[in-house]
């Protein structure tokens, strides 16, 4: 039966062209995102997943830059500590020296005294982003806590794990910048004789050939190969630290290029398929249109029987 109220033919056409401008319009939305789910409409499981997975990226980022910093401030420190061995070797050759009788101790002082100053400066300038880890107060904090990871649990709780490096009397403080003497450096060292010193301040410029002059001579050359040990071993406790920040750094990276690649598998379109499916739904709408213009036609033919 034909009808001018109701055009079954053209209501038909009209919903699937309708039909088919909303896929087209939700094709090429994924073509120019590149996603496939980009709100909460299109998939809620899988954005809420990938919304939570992109957060602990960007905060994974800030781990990477904390463990970045963490490692500068190593190897400032690391090659402070090299540095301050080099010239504390020179110091026990220049004591070495002295012991020979007859010797001008007066001049071999004076050179000691450079080395001494340039000893100071290595340790003060071994700084970076305002941490000196050679020049530590010894009243204050002397762990430093360098964030190392960041992780969530099953039940969506986060946890931040650190690399904790000692830096007081213990680990790598040369000198204890708030004059309490516990570093390496200026930690109070007695001789024989009675006397004290520090491998900052020693002086043998009035020293003679006496007996125990000599003697005194020799405790300050064990005294410095005594500091150097020292140094040596708070340099290995920084190289370990270094090594471990080294791999940790590693390990974030490749845990956020998982997390992406994680989440581009959740979320991201395959252009391939959505490139050829838009070809198609312009083929249906080109064909839906000119269905919906032949069945508007039918109404026309209507007329034709009046004429």
């Amino acid at each position: 039966m034909s009808s001018i109220n109701t055009n079954v033919a053209a209501m038909t056409a009209l919903m699937t062209l309708n039909r088919t401008n909303d896929d087209m319009l939700r094709t090429q939305n994924r073509v120019a995102t590149g996603l496939r789910v980009s709100t909460a409409a299109d998939n809620a499981a899988y954005w809420s997943i990938a919304t939570t997975m992109r957060s602990d990226n960007m905060a994974l980022s800030t781990v990477q830059d904390a463990l970045g910093l963490g490692a500068a401030t190593a190897d400032i420190a690391i090659a402070g500590l090299n540095t301050a061995i080099d010239i504390a070797s020179k110091i026990k050759s220049k004591l070495v020296a002295a012991r020979a009788p007859g010797i001008d101790r007066v001049k071999i002082q004076s050179e000691i005294s450079e080395l001494q100053n340039s000893l100071q400066n290595t340790v003060d300038a071994a700084s970076f982003s305002g941490q000196n880890w050679l020049s530590v107060d010894s009243t204050g904090n002397t762990t430093k806590s360098v964030v190392a990871s960041l992780s969530r649990d099953s039940t969506g709780v986060l946890a931040i794990a650190t690399i904790d490096i000692d830096i007081g009397a213990t680990g790598s403080m040369l000198v204890d910048s708030s004059g309490g003497g516990l570093g390496i450096l200026d930690s109070t060292r007695t001789v024989t004789s009675g006397g004290t010193y520090t491998i900052l301040n020693l002086d043998i410029s009035a020293l003679t050939d006496a007996a125990a002059d000599l003697t005194d001579l020799e405790d300050y050359i064990n005294g410095v190969d005594t500091a150097i040990g020292s140094m040596t071993d708070a340099g290995t406790v920084l190289g370990a630290a270094k090594s471990r920040i080294d791999v940790q750094k590693d390990f974030v990276s490749k845990l956020m290029d998982a997390i992406d690649t994680g989440i581009g598998q959740l979320v991201d379109a395959d252009m391939n398929a959505e490139s050829t499916r838009l070809q198609a739904l312009q083929v249906r709408q080109q064909l839906g249109v000119q269905a919906l213009s032949i069945a508007n036609q039918s109404a026309q033919m209507i007329l034709r029987l009046f004429q």
